[in-house]
């Protein structure tokens, strides 16, 4: 099971290439040939299923030319998280002695 944000973020997705395959005007079949898939799995994809996989959706994302967006999903220049570890690694490294935090 996917957490909440997750899952929606998922079915966000699966609508968003839902529309752009309707603003190109293009049939389930026809799309799910280009992708090479069924259309029962193009229809699973469609409203975010997470069983169907990230070829699918990937393969989705390149047929609409947004696949430039995959590799800037995990990039580590924006994963916050870490940047913050390690600000505080570096805040810690370099204190002056008996200083202490506010």
């Amino acid at each position: 099971m996917l957490p909440s944000p997750a899952a929606s973020a998922l079915r966000r997705l699966g609508a968003d290439l839902a529309l752009a395959r309707k603003r190109r005007k293009e049939a389930l079949k026809t799309w799910a040939i280009r992708m090479q898939v069924s259309v029962p799995t193009l229809m699973k994809m469609e409203k975010g299923d997470p069983t169907v996989s990230m070829g699918v959706y990937a393969t989705a994302i390149w047929l609409i030319n947004r696949h430039e967006a995959l590799g800037e999903l995990a990039d580590p220049a924006h994963d916050k998280a870490a940047l913050e570890t390690e600000v505080r690694a570096a805040k810690a490294r370099y204190q002056p002695k008996g200083k202490q935090d506010a």
